[in-house]
């Protein structure tokens, strides 16, 4: 395991890499459909939530996607979810008000890994620690306190109207951790996040998670990591 040494701010993405964004948006597409009076169904039941799942996800990325490429103003999380409800709701076939409204704010709900607060914590003893999330202002406030996450500052790219991995969401944490970016580390479980740090000249560590983007052979992170602990020992080793 390697150390990673001449760090002095540590930034978290967060969703995927401290909360599992899939699991609890899958939950709350599950809570959201009518529930099947035959326990035979569970299977196929399963399916549609994955299938309503993906509808979700495409849309996030797509508009993500369409607000980098300049074809869509600046719109927040909490707008392309509330669009990405509607969506699941017209396939879903569901009507009632107070679902989708419900089904909208999902993303602010996701639970946490199970390492993700201690890790945090522990981490914290040693180091300034930075969130930095596509997820809005608000949405990011009811995230962090719904799971536990507790930071010396939350960054939200709604700051500068942008998405990662634009690069000006990565120079606000520069900024935020006030040194030379090579002495601020980005911690992701997605490579193409790391990616974009990288490009900024962040130090890069990728932590595995059962729903991320894996590095490439090719990718030069400072660091890969099975899990908080790791990471936290692999810091705070003199």
């Amino acid at each position: 395991m390697a150390e990673i040494h001449g760090i002095e701010v540590v930034v978290f993405d967060i969703l995927g890499t401290l909360v599992d964004e899939p699991g609890g948006l899958r939950a709350a597409l599950r809570d959201a459909l009518p529930a099947s009076d035959d326990a035979c169904d569970a299977p196929s039941d399963d399916a549609a939530v994955d299938a309503l799942l993906t509808v979700w996800q495409q849309h996030v990325e797509c508009e993500q996607r369409r607000i980098g490429q300049g074809h869509r103003a600046y719109a927040n999380t909490e707008i392309i979810d509330a669009e990405a409800a509607g969506r699941v709701a017209d396939r879903a076939g569901l009507t009632d008000p107070a679902t989708i409204a419900r089904l909208a704010t999902a993303g602010q709900r996701l639970p946490p890994w199970a390492d993700s607060a201690a890790g945090l914590e522990r981490l914290a003893r040693h180091f300034p620690l930075l969130g930095l999330s596509n997820a809005s202002r608000t949405a990011l406030l009811r995230l962090n306190a719904h799971a536990g996450l507790r930071w010396h500052q939350a960054l939200s790219a709604e700051a500068v109207l942008a998405y990662k991995p634009a690069p000006e969401v990565y120079q606000l944490a520069i900024d935020a951790a006030g040194c030379p970016p090579e002495r601020v580390l980005m911690v992701a479980a997605h490579a193409w996040d790391l990616r974009g740090a990288r490009a900024r000249g962040m130090r890069t560590a990728y932590v595995r998670r059962p729903a991320g983007d894996p590095p490439t052979g090719s990718d030069a992170f400072d660091g890969r990591f099975n899990g908080l602990d790791e990471l936290v020992t692999a810091l705070t080793a003199r």
